[in-house]
Protein backbone atom coordinates (compact mmCIF):
# COMPACT_ATOMS: atom_id res chain seq x y z
CA UNK A 1 0.00 0.00 0.00
CA UNK A 2 1.57 2.81 -1.32
CA UNK A 3 1.58 6.31 1.62
CA UNK A 4 -0.72 8.37 -0.01
CA UNK A 5 -3.45 5.53 0.42
CA UNK A 6 -2.19 5.40 4.09
CA UNK A 7 -2.84 8.76 4.71
CA UNK A 8 -5.82 9.05 2.97
CA UNK A 9 -7.19 5.97 4.90
CA UNK A 10 -5.99 7.52 7.97
CA UNK A 11 -8.00 10.98 7.20
CA UNK A 12 -10.80 9.25 6.52
CA UNK A 13 -10.79 7.09 10.03
CA UNK A 14 -9.81 10.42 11.84
CA UNK A 15 -13.25 12.39 10.10
CA UNK A 16 -15.50 9.14 10.92
CA UNK A 17 -13.95 9.42 14.32
CA UNK A 18 -14.91 12.87 14.72
CA UNK A 19 -18.46 12.18 12.73
CA UNK A 20 -18.95 10.32 15.64
CA UNK A 21 -17.95 11.94 18.59
CA UNK A 22 -19.41 14.83 18.00
CA UNK A 23 -23.09 12.90 17.06
CA UNK A 24 -22.38 11.63 20.58
CA UNK A 25 -21.60 14.48 22.53
CA UNK A 26 -25.00 16.02 20.42
CA UNK A 27 -27.43 13.14 21.81
CA UNK A 28 -25.51 13.30 25.48
CA UNK A 29 -26.45 16.71 25.48
CA UNK A 30 -30.18 16.84 24.44
CA UNK A 31 -30.53 13.06 26.50
CA UNK A 32 -28.91 13.52 29.52
CA UNK A 33 -28.33 17.44 30.71
CA UNK A 34 -31.16 18.84 32.49
CA UNK A 35 -33.97 20.43 30.65
CA UNK A 36 -33.02 24.59 30.96
CA UNK A 37 -30.20 23.65 30.45
CA UNK A 38 -30.23 21.51 27.64
CA UNK A 39 -32.64 23.60 26.25
CA UNK A 40 -29.96 25.89 25.35
CA UNK A 41 -26.84 24.18 24.43
CA UNK A 42 -26.46 23.72 20.66
CA UNK A 43 -23.15 22.01 19.38
CA UNK A 44 -24.76 21.12 15.91
CA UNK A 45 -22.35 24.00 14.27
CA UNK A 46 -19.65 21.09 15.14
CA UNK A 47 -20.80 18.59 12.29
CA UNK A 48 -19.40 21.77 9.76
CA UNK A 49 -16.04 20.51 10.52
CA UNK A 50 -15.99 17.03 9.04
CA UNK A 51 -17.39 18.59 6.04
CA UNK A 52 -14.25 20.93 5.90
CA UNK A 53 -11.54 18.53 6.36
CA UNK A 54 -13.13 16.25 4.28
CA UNK A 55 -12.99 18.45 1.67
CA UNK A 56 -9.18 19.37 2.52
CA UNK A 57 -8.42 15.79 2.28
CA UNK A 58 -10.38 15.09 -1.21
CA UNK A 59 -8.02 18.36 -2.59
CA UNK A 60 -4.67 17.10 -1.60
CA UNK A 61 -5.18 13.21 -2.25
CA UNK A 62 -7.76 13.53 -5.50
CA UNK A 63 -6.98 16.86 -6.52
CA UNK A 64 -5.32 15.07 -10.07
CA UNK A 65 -8.08 13.84 -10.84
CA UNK A 66 -9.76 15.25 -14.06
CA UNK A 67 -13.58 14.36 -12.45
CA UNK A 68 -14.43 15.82 -9.12
CA UNK A 69 -14.21 13.75 -6.29
CA UNK A 70 -17.77 12.71 -4.91
CA UNK A 71 -16.15 12.23 -1.56
CA UNK A 72 -17.32 15.51 0.36
CA UNK A 73 -20.85 14.50 -0.95
CA UNK A 74 -20.69 10.99 0.93
CA UNK A 75 -19.65 12.86 3.78
CA UNK A 76 -22.40 15.59 3.62
CA UNK A 77 -25.47 13.23 3.28
CA UNK A 78 -23.68 11.08 6.31
CA UNK A 79 -23.66 14.47 8.21
CA UNK A 80 -27.16 15.14 7.57
CA UNK A 81 -28.35 11.84 8.72
CA UNK A 82 -26.04 11.74 11.95
CA UNK A 83 -27.13 14.97 12.66
CA UNK A 84 -30.85 14.83 12.44
CA UNK A 85 -30.62 10.98 13.52
CA UNK A 86 -29.33 11.70 16.75
CA UNK A 87 -31.58 15.20 17.01
CA UNK A 88 -34.63 12.47 16.57
CA UNK A 89 -32.85 9.90 18.90
CA UNK A 90 -33.12 12.25 21.85
CA UNK A 91 -37.15 12.32 22.33
CA UNK A 92 -37.84 9.10 19.89
CA UNK A 93 -40.31 7.86 19.27
CA UNK A 94 -42.25 11.18 19.72
CA UNK A 95 -39.91 13.07 16.84
CA UNK A 96 -42.16 13.42 13.84
CA UNK A 97 -40.94 10.83 10.95
CA UNK A 98 -41.79 13.63 8.38
CA UNK A 99 -39.43 16.13 10.13
CA UNK A 100 -36.69 13.75 10.31
CA UNK A 101 -36.85 13.33 6.61
CA UNK A 102 -37.14 16.86 5.80
CA UNK A 103 -34.31 17.89 8.15
CA UNK A 104 -32.05 14.99 6.57
CA UNK A 105 -32.80 16.64 3.18
CA UNK A 106 -32.35 19.88 3.82
CA UNK A 107 -29.12 19.05 5.74
CA UNK A 108 -27.94 17.32 2.86
CA UNK A 109 -28.21 19.52 0.60
CA UNK A 110 -26.20 22.31 2.77
CA UNK A 111 -23.58 20.21 3.27
CA UNK A 112 -23.32 18.91 -0.28
CA UNK A 113 -22.78 22.68 -1.59
CA UNK A 114 -20.61 23.46 1.44
CA UNK A 115 -18.54 20.81 0.62
CA UNK A 116 -18.19 21.77 -2.82
CA UNK A 117 -17.23 25.11 -2.06
CA UNK A 118 -14.62 24.51 0.32
CA UNK A 119 -12.91 21.46 -2.03
CA UNK A 120 -13.06 24.06 -4.56
CA UNK A 121 -11.34 26.46 -2.11
CA UNK A 122 -8.87 23.90 -1.02
CA UNK A 123 -7.73 23.05 -4.48
CA UNK A 124 -7.47 26.18 -5.62
CA UNK A 125 -4.77 27.22 -2.72
CA UNK A 126 -3.04 23.31 -2.83
CA UNK A 127 -2.18 24.16 -6.32
CA UNK A 128 -2.09 27.50 -6.83
CA UNK A 129 1.82 26.94 -7.49
CA UNK A 130 1.23 23.58 -8.71
CA UNK A 131 0.79 21.77 -11.71
CA UNK A 132 -2.05 19.33 -11.16
CA UNK A 133 -1.41 16.14 -12.96
CA UNK A 134 2.18 15.44 -12.08
CA UNK A 135 2.01 17.44 -8.54
CA UNK A 136 5.24 19.24 -9.27
CA UNK A 137 5.72 22.86 -9.31
CA UNK A 138 4.25 24.90 -12.05
CA UNK A 139 6.03 27.89 -14.11
CA UNK A 140 4.97 31.02 -11.83
CA UNK A 141 6.74 28.72 -8.90
CA UNK A 142 9.74 28.46 -10.63
CA UNK A 143 9.87 31.23 -11.58
CA UNK A 144 9.68 32.67 -8.05
CA UNK A 145 12.37 30.09 -6.57
CA UNK A 146 15.06 30.86 -9.59
CA UNK A 147 14.78 34.72 -9.00
CA UNK A 148 15.24 33.67 -5.36
CA UNK A 149 18.38 31.43 -5.92
CA UNK A 150 19.91 33.58 -8.29
CA UNK A 151 19.59 36.53 -5.17
CA UNK A 152 21.26 33.73 -3.00
CA UNK A 153 23.74 32.99 -5.13
CA UNK A 154 25.28 36.47 -5.88
CA UNK A 155 25.45 36.61 -2.22
CA UNK A 156 27.43 33.83 -1.98
CA UNK A 157 29.23 33.03 -5.29
CA UNK A 158 28.34 29.84 -5.69
CA UNK A 159 26.77 28.04 -9.07
CA UNK A 160 23.31 27.30 -9.83
CA UNK A 161 22.04 25.55 -12.90
CA UNK A 162 18.79 25.19 -15.27
CA UNK A 163 17.96 21.83 -16.75
CA UNK A 164 15.07 22.20 -19.67
CA UNK A 165 13.39 18.42 -20.01
CA UNK A 166 11.71 17.85 -23.20
CA UNK A 167 10.07 14.66 -24.46
CA UNK A 168 11.04 13.74 -28.08
CA UNK A 169 8.20 12.40 -29.92
CA UNK A 170 5.48 12.86 -27.40
CA UNK A 171 3.00 13.79 -29.97
CA UNK A 172 3.38 10.67 -31.82
CA UNK A 173 2.58 8.48 -28.51
CA UNK A 174 -0.42 10.28 -28.05
CA UNK A 175 -1.82 9.92 -31.15
CA UNK A 176 -1.05 6.57 -31.41
CA UNK A 177 -1.37 5.14 -27.47
CA UNK A 178 -3.84 7.76 -26.34
CA UNK A 179 -4.39 10.41 -24.70
CA UNK A 180 -4.53 8.67 -20.99
CA UNK A 181 -0.89 7.36 -22.35
CA UNK A 182 0.97 10.96 -23.01
CA UNK A 183 -0.68 11.97 -19.41
CA UNK A 184 1.61 8.11 -17.86
CA UNK A 185 4.30 9.11 -19.73
CA UNK A 186 4.17 12.82 -17.91
CA UNK A 187 3.55 11.47 -14.72
CA UNK A 188 6.22 8.93 -15.20
CA UNK A 189 9.05 12.05 -15.77
CA UNK A 190 7.63 13.30 -12.43
CA UNK A 191 8.56 10.73 -10.74
CA UNK A 192 12.20 10.52 -12.24
CA UNK A 193 12.76 14.00 -11.95
CA UNK A 194 11.63 13.54 -8.18
CA UNK A 195 13.75 10.79 -7.42
CA UNK A 196 16.68 12.26 -9.28
CA UNK A 197 16.90 15.44 -7.29
CA UNK A 198 17.23 16.67 -3.77
CA UNK A 199 14.95 18.27 -1.39
CA UNK A 200 16.57 21.95 -2.32
CA UNK A 201 15.93 21.43 -6.16
CA UNK A 202 12.75 22.15 -7.96
CA UNK A 203 11.29 20.21 -10.57
CA UNK A 204 8.52 21.91 -12.47
CA UNK A 205 6.20 21.46 -15.82
CA UNK A 206 5.58 24.56 -17.41
CA UNK A 207 3.38 22.90 -19.95
CA UNK A 208 2.65 20.34 -22.20
CA UNK A 209 6.00 17.87 -22.49
CA UNK A 210 7.98 20.74 -20.94
CA UNK A 211 9.54 20.11 -17.67
CA UNK A 212 12.41 22.57 -15.89
CA UNK A 213 14.30 21.33 -12.67
CA UNK A 214 16.52 23.92 -10.95
CA UNK A 215 19.78 23.15 -9.22
CA UNK A 216 21.14 25.04 -6.58
CA UNK A 217 24.60 25.15 -5.55
CA UNK A 218 25.39 23.16 -9.21
CA UNK A 219 27.87 23.63 -11.56
CA UNK A 220 28.22 22.14 -15.26
CA UNK A 221 30.19 19.08 -14.14
CA UNK A 222 27.55 18.09 -11.48
CA UNK A 223 24.45 18.68 -14.58
CA UNK A 224 26.29 16.38 -16.78
CA UNK A 225 26.18 13.77 -14.27
CA UNK A 226 22.97 14.41 -13.42
CA UNK A 227 22.00 14.75 -17.25
CA UNK A 228 23.19 11.17 -17.70
CA UNK A 229 21.07 9.93 -14.68
CA UNK A 230 17.76 11.05 -15.77
CA UNK A 231 18.22 9.97 -19.87
CA UNK A 232 19.59 6.57 -18.44
CA UNK A 233 16.66 5.98 -16.18
CA UNK A 234 14.35 7.35 -18.85
CA UNK A 235 15.20 5.28 -21.34
CA UNK A 236 14.91 2.06 -19.33
CA UNK A 237 11.44 3.14 -18.54
CA UNK A 238 10.14 4.14 -21.27
CA UNK A 239 11.74 0.50 -23.34
CA UNK A 240 10.09 -1.23 -20.49
CA UNK A 241 6.65 -0.24 -21.45
CA UNK A 242 7.22 -0.08 -25.29
CA UNK A 243 7.26 3.76 -25.80
CA UNK A 244 9.15 5.21 -28.83
CA UNK A 245 10.02 8.10 -27.24
CA UNK A 246 13.21 9.93 -25.47
CA UNK A 247 14.31 12.99 -23.64
CA UNK A 248 16.12 15.97 -24.74
CA UNK A 249 18.04 17.88 -22.00
CA UNK A 250 19.91 21.53 -22.55
CA UNK A 251 21.46 22.77 -19.13
CA UNK A 252 22.66 26.74 -18.36
CA UNK A 253 24.71 27.02 -15.44
CA UNK A 254 25.50 30.44 -13.96
CA UNK A 255 26.59 32.96 -10.81
CA UNK A 256 24.61 35.55 -9.76
CA UNK A 257 22.12 37.98 -11.21
CA UNK A 258 24.20 38.40 -14.39
CA UNK A 259 20.79 36.26 -16.22
CA UNK A 260 17.00 37.32 -15.90
CA UNK A 261 14.96 34.50 -14.73
CA UNK A 262 13.22 33.72 -18.24
CA UNK A 263 16.81 34.43 -19.67
CA UNK A 264 17.85 31.54 -17.79
CA UNK A 265 14.90 29.27 -19.25
CA UNK A 266 15.76 30.91 -22.66
CA UNK A 267 19.19 29.59 -22.43
CA UNK A 268 18.39 26.27 -21.25
CA UNK A 269 15.85 25.58 -23.67
CA UNK A 270 18.23 26.78 -26.39
CA UNK A 271 20.34 24.19 -25.11
CA UNK A 272 18.10 21.27 -24.90
CA UNK A 273 17.09 21.81 -28.73
CA UNK A 274 20.60 21.19 -29.71
CA UNK A 275 20.86 18.54 -27.84
CA UNK A 276 17.96 17.22 -29.82
CA UNK A 277 19.66 18.25 -33.36
CA UNK A 278 22.28 16.27 -32.12
CA UNK A 279 20.06 13.22 -31.74
CA UNK A 280 18.50 13.08 -34.78
CA UNK A 281 20.95 11.26 -36.58
CA UNK A 282 20.98 8.75 -34.23
CA UNK A 283 17.05 8.27 -34.48
CA UNK A 284 17.35 8.63 -38.18
CA UNK A 285 19.66 5.94 -38.07
CA UNK A 286 22.59 7.71 -40.05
Amino acid sequence: MTEQKISFYASSSLIAAEVALISFLNYAAGKYLPGEIGRYISLDVLFCLPIIQTARMAAIHLAARNSDTQTSTFVGIALALAWSGTEAAVIWPEFPLHALLLNSFTRSVVFTVLGRVMLKLWRESEYAHKDVLTGLANRLELLERLEIEQVRSERSGSPYSLLYIDIDQFKCLNDSHGHHVGDEALKLIADILRASSRAVDVAARIGGDEFLLLLPDTDKQSCDVLIKRIEDLSKQAFEERAWQISVSIGQATKIGKNQTADGMIQMADANMYEAKRMKQPMMNGT
